[in-house]
């Protein structure tokens, strides 16, 4: 267990989500970030940190298979709120080394292809993004998934060797959409459409009534896991 992450869990005990932030960005000032992929969760946390100054480098991962709309809010973001939202690219050789071994839509024909494809374009671009930081925040929430319920608001990930923190990692999806709605705050249209959760347009699709947050994610896999490797198995600091 690590003694950092036992520590950061008792300093934010009873914070809301800007108080932790501000704590944290000052106990790991220069060496902390937040990886936004431009969904609901990710614009309120985006918010939190550009409204209030905080100094915490907000990054995301461009894959090149984004949606249009994907890259909509993204621009309006950084337009609306006048900060850099720093780009992490896949390295061009192993992806043209994959699509021209493999064709473009390789993930569809096995679990160990769309692992390949995960791991060049976010894996490692993550990996660079999380360099040299001693803190990672997130936009996770329990009731995403079954397999994020069984979480904390702080782990230590050991993988990456430093804390993850996830500041509204408590919220209902009502909650995070009220406040969106309180602060006018731009967010991706697909959300409208029947997509909570966005990744790459040939990997996500809407979901039906009745289905799983995720289950419009990697559709054709086993429904039981719906994680891409970014967020692997952590030391999860108890509840």
């Amino acid at each position: 267990m690590s003694e950092l992450a036992e520590h950061i869990k008792k300093e934010t005990a009873g914070l809301n989500p800007v108080e932790a932030l501000t704590l944290l960005s000052d106990i790991f000032h220069g060496e902390i970030v937040f990886s936004s992929s431009f969904g609901w969760e990710d614009q309120v946390i985006t918010h939190m940190i550009f409204t209030n100054n905080l100094p915490i480098k907000v990054f995301t991962l461009e894959t090149g298979r984004l949606f249009p709309e994907t890259y909509y809010v993204w621009n309006r973001t950084m337009e609306i709120y006048g900060t850099p939202v720093h780009a992490y690219y896949p390295q061009t050789e192993l992806v043209e080394q994959m699509v021209s071994a493999k064709g473009p839509s390789s993930f569809y024909e096995s679990v160990e292809n769309r692992k390949e494809c995960c791991g060049i374009r976010k894996i490692e671009p993550l990996k660079r993004a999380l360099a040299g930081n001693k803190c990672w925040i997130t936009g996770i929430r329990a009731e995403q998934s079954a397999n994020r319920q069984d979480m904390s608001n702080v782990e230590w990930d050991e993988g990456n060797n430093l804390v993850k923190f996830h500041p509204i990692y408590s919220w209902t999806l009502d909650e995070v959409k009220e406040y969106i709605k309180k602060y006018n705050i731009p967010y991706n249209t697909l959300h409208d459409k029947g997509f909570p959760s966005i990744g790459c347009a040939p990997c996500t699709r809407a979901v039906q009534p009745g289905e799983d947050f995720r289950a419009g994610r990697w559709w054709w896999e086993d429904q039981s896991k719906k994680e891409c490797g970014l967020h692997g198995v952590n030391e999860v600091i108890e509840k």
